[in-house]
């Protein structure tokens, strides 16, 4: 883990321009087994209402069940939401959401024109993949429930195996649902994930990387995590996940670009909101000063 004090070139004065991305599940909603620090997302709300600070909800929730957490939870607005685990980019449109047809154009080409739908039926018959409801299905996301007890190297070969024969370009990625006790599996096009969207993103509204935050949780994250933007892994984090990017982030050089939140910033826990605000002020202190 870094310290505050390993960041003085990030963390001298905040940009003109900041922008915040963070996963939806046990990253800013408080659904996980951990507690949740009182008054932390309503700090959190504070923070990013600031009119220099852009927000991003990242998320392997479809569009009407990130609007449906935002109402539950009382989340801020944000200016964009990346859903579908990235395959689906949508910005705010006064009180509508449009969907950016270059982002779906451009990850489409990797399908060679099919759609998730079609992927299912290529796919169909192998043993270990179990289709997760349609509500959890998008055009470029192909989302199945996987045993955590399935040789997934194997798996992961089969399922290769199928879409090379058809000149699929596919990117592959396993997660686990802690709560259920089950594994993840979201086949979208090579070209999506949360990583690329959020650079897609930030090639479209020119921010930089040291403009750039991200927070997250799970293993979808890791893309973003292990990457050259800067990021923070709340507290509730899984020990496996932050064993995995700390690895990652250690062997590519870019370990002063993950930080861990641990707790004890302003008094909480570093859980879920907690540990973004916490991430903020080790990359960015500067944007907290309208907390007082």
């Amino acid at each position: 883990m870094t310290s505050s004090t390993d960041h003085t070139d990030l963390n001298a004065a905040l940009p003109q321009r900041l922008l915040l991305c963070t996963d939806l599940d046990r990253t800013l909603l408080p659904n996980g087994e951990a507690p949740e620090s009182p008054g932390a997302r309503s700090m959190f709300a504070r923070m990013v209402a600031q009119p220099c600070l852009s927000l991003a909800y990242v998320s392997g929730r479809h569009l009407a069940l990130v609007e449906e957490s935002i109402q539950v939870y009382g989340l801020p607005q944000p200016d964009w939401i990346l859903a579908d685990v990235g395959s689906s980019v949508y910005q705010r449109d006064a009180q509508n959401w449009s969907l950016l047809s270059p982002w779906s154009q451009h990850i489409a080409a990797d399908w060679q024109g099919l759609v998730a739908a079609d992927l299912a039926v290529v796919l169909s018959g192998l043993t270990g993949l179990r289709l997760q409801p349609e509500d959890r299905q998008n055009t470029h996301k192909l989302s199945y429930f996987v045993s955590l007890d399935v040789e997934l190297p194997a798996l992961v070969r089969a399922i290769d195996t199928r879409l090379d024969e058809r000149a699929l370009a596919a990117n592959l990625i396993h997660s686990v649902d802690e709560q259920e006790a089950i594994g993840l599996l979201d086949i979208l096009p090579q070209r999506a994930s949360k990583l690329h969207a959020i650079e897609f993103l930030m090639r479209r509204q020119g921010f930089t990387a040291d403009q750039t935050l991200f927070a997250g949780d799970s293993g979808n994250d890791l893309s973003v995590l292990t990457s050259s933007l800067p990021a923070v892994l709340v507290a509730n984090a899984h020990p496996d996940v932050v064993t995995l990017a700390l690895a990652e982030v250690r062997r590519n050089g870019m370990a002063d670009r993950l930080y861990v939140a641990r707790g004890g910033f302003l008094g909480m826990n570093g859980n879920y909101s907690a540990g973004i605000l916490e991430g903020m002020d080790h990359f960015h202190s500067e944007a907290l000063r309208v907390l007082g």
